[in-house]
């Protein structure tokens, strides 16, 4: 559980708030009340034996360190059943994801800069005795000052790197698209896996695009999209920089970051300096003999043991007149030459650096705008087809799709197993609210009557309750500001607000787990990303589950309550997979080049089925995979493709009994309305006929006694 701001940590450091949250603990923003200054404090709250000796290293790795871009230990300390603390600079601005999310591609100079500078941390860390690998590089944990400087933090998986464990695999950290392929135990980690992030860092910087998955490409499942297909301006000698620092075996790189930041500058026509420092003569050697060491001193010239004074001799003072004329002379014969020759202007401006990088710096700013929600268009897989009511999946046994042709009735379904009404989105009355319908068509009920509307309604496992979000104005990807509230059907109680702190970024896409005990939900409110968060509707606690470094959203629970479906957002969406814990996520669609959205499990949980959708057709799909097949790209089209198509179909859902399925569709093209039909995709039966808007339905579980 996270600390309450306005907390006096370890009598010194008072708790403002939080900057970043995960299963092991937090990251705050704090002061020191003695030195009335801003520090990070970062917590480890697993205090088994090796969680606390990876933090202890940590602390004792950013201790030693001493360079610009990296910042420092101040302290560290173990409160007794609490956790551990490490305290670190804080350093304002934005972190690069942000930049990114709000200027969008940034430009060649930006990133040539950023690149130089964290390849020059990079060169003292690796030059370290013994080397240290950072090996989590990415948007995230480059932070941009106000002033422009560029620092990299977060050390939580630095490695210490020894001859003796080149061939250990390490702690693993594995965030899709910046790690190398090594990283996943392929291979052993060392300097070049550092160099490879860095690449893919900044290919995600100058394109606005995570690159490929590396495991993905290492295993031929996919390539990298060059960058200059996604940005044609970029610089073509900076974009083959980047690339080649990605190449996925790692002789191909660049071998060493002292290669990678030479080359950047020559790409980027930048002159790197590194940072200038005043310096003067060192302080002289200690004497110690018999323990008691005595300085030498520098007052007087010493004698070298050949008998030469080693101190140097004194310049000559010049006239400083004789200099500023010499200057002035040159100046002067330049200026001449250049306004006689316009042609030889334009030839040394060509021939001249852009800038001089001295302190690697990028233009800072405060501004903040929103990014804009990305637009999303569908497809139709290419895959092999089986006759109706199979699909082949290469060497493995077929898919059976049901393709029972049913009739519903009014409250079980016909094979029985779970109630016949479905809530659905509707503004009908001009403000979006949550409906009742049977599934037969009729029955219509409004449930909700709130002035800022209702939408994305999700029952609760007894059938009894619906949880829903509002504000709703209408079907969007976000709904910033909007809360989670929930209604007892049959009751004339009115909605209540879930017990969820107040947070102005919104939550919505509730999902109620299997027990009744839990709702997932997606938020904004740690950082300008969806993530995803676990409310104990018990503790009424509430639990980050996400990658903060990626847009997550959209959850769904398993029948069994095991795992969590949902959607990640890098080049394209894809459904990933995690249990309640968020910790070990894998990835479930690979699809291609493929949006996969909104998935729902199967009532035995052997399937999920999801919308698709692709850049250049705009007619959402519906396929479906067995969960045995994750991480393949073994989907089937529902209706199969030989069978008829039966339109755009999108947000998906089994019914109880597992033989239907109800879903929003517009075959018209236009207009969004409620149809149910078989699970192998035939029979579509529509239910709702309004000329107004209905999406997100809900079908409600068999009512426990």
């Amino acid at each position: 559980m996270s600390i309450t701001p306005g907390t006096l940590l370890n009598n010194r450091y008072r708790i403002l708030s939080v900057l970043g949250q995960g299963g092991m603990g937090a990251v705050y923003r704090a002061r020191d009340e003695n030195l009335n200054i801003y520090v990070a404090v970062k917590e480890n709250l697993f205090l088994t034996d090796e969680y606390t000796r990876q933090f202890q290293r940590e602390a004792t790795i950013l201790a030693t360190l001493r360079h610009t871009s990296l910042p420092r230990v101040g302290d560290y300390f173990v409160i007794p059943g609490q956790g551990q603390y490490l305290i670190m600079d804080y350093i304002e601005g934005e972190d690069l994801r942000q930049r990114i999310e709000r200027s969008g591609i940034l430009t060649d100079y930006e990133v040539a800069s950023i690149g130089i500078a964290i390849s020059d941390a990079l060169v003292y860390l690796h030059s370290r005795q013994p080397p240290i690998i950072h090996r989590d590089i990415k948007p995230g944990n480059i932070k941009i000052t106000p002033e422009g400087e560029i620092a990299l933090v977060d050390f939580g998986l630095a490695k210490i790197f020894l001859e003796s464990e080149a061939t250990s695999t390490g702690a693993r950290a594995m965030t899709p698209g910046y790690s190398p392929p090594e990283q996943y135990g392929t291979a052993p980690t060392d300097e070049r896996s550092d160099i490879y992030s860095l690449g893919a860092t900044l290919y995600a910087a100058i394109s606005s695009n995570i690159p490929e998955d590396a495991l993905a490409r290492a295993t031929g499942k996919a390539r990298l999209t060059t960058i200059r297909r996604i940005h044609p301006q970029v610089n073509r000698k900076l974009a083959n920089v980047i690339e080649k620092a990605m190449e996925i075996d790692p002789d191909d790189r660049y071998q060493t970051a002292k290669e990678l930041r030479q080359a950047l500058a020559e790409a980027a026509g930048v002159v790197f300096q590194p940072q200038p420092y005043i310096m003067i003569n060192p302080p002289p050697i200690l004497v110690d003999e018999e323990q008691n060491p005595h300085l030498i001193d520098t007052g007087k010239v010493t004698q070298s043991k050949t008998g030469t004074p080693s101190a140097k001799p004194r310049r000559r003072r010049r006239n400083p007149l004789f200099g500023w004329s010499v200057f002035f002379t040159i100046l002067l014969a330049i200026s001449t030459i250049l306004l006689a020759k316009p042609d030889l202007r334009g030839y040394l401006a060509s021939k001249l650096p852009i800038v001089n990088v001295a302190t690697s710096t990028i233009t800072p700013t405060n501004i903040f705008p929103t990014q804009p929600s990305p637009v999303f268009t569908a497809t139709e897989l290419i895959i092999p087809v089986a006759p109706a009511g199979t699909h082949t999946v290469t060497s493995k046994p077929p898919v059976i799709i049901p393709t029972l042709t049913l009739t519903p009735t009014y409250l079980p379904t016909s094979i029985g197993g779970g109630t016949g009404q479905i809530a659905f989105s509707s503004d009908q009355t001009g403000v979006m609210q949550i409906y009742l319908i049977r599934i037969d068509g009729s029955g219509l009920q409004q449930i909700t009557n709130l002035p800022d509307g209702a939408c994305q309604p999700t029952w609760s496992p007894d059938g009894r309750k619906l949880a829903f979000i509002s504000p709703c104005l209408r079907k969007q990807d976000a709904y910033w500001g909007s809360k989670i509230y929930s209604l007892e059907i049959d009751s004339n109680m009115p909605p209540t607000p879930m017990p969820i702190p107040s947070d102005a970024a919104g939550d919505y896409d509730p999902a109620w787990s299997p027990d009744g005990k839990y709702i997932a939900f997606t938020s904004m409110r740690d950082s300008r990303l969806p993530h995803i968060y676990l409310l104990d509707l018990e503790k009424e606690e509430t639990i980050l589950l996400s990658d903060m470094d990626m847009r997550e959203r959209q959850p769904a629970w398993s029948p069994d309550g095991k795992l969590i479906a949902y959607i990640r957002e890098q080049n394209l969406t894809q459904i990933w997979l995690m249990p309640p814990d968020g910790i070990n996520p894998e990835r479930f669609s690979l699809s291609g080049p493929i949006n996969d959205l909104y998935p729902a499990w199967s009532p035995d949980g052997n399937f999920i089925i999801f919308t698709q959708m692709k850049n250049d057709v705009r007619i959402p799909s519906l396929a479906g995979m067995r969960l045995q097949d994750k991480n393949t790209y073994n989907e089937y089209t529902i209706p199969l493709r030989n069978q008829t198509s039966i339109g755009p179909i999108s947000s998906a859902k089994y019914s109880p009994d597992g033989y239907w399925i109800v879903y929003e569709g517009w075959p018209d093209g236009i207009n969004h309305d409620i149809f149910i039909m078989t699970s192998s995709g035939l029979n579509p039966i529509q239910l709702t006929n309004y000329s107004s808007m209905e999406f997100s339905p809900a079908w409600r579980p068999l009512l426990q006694p």
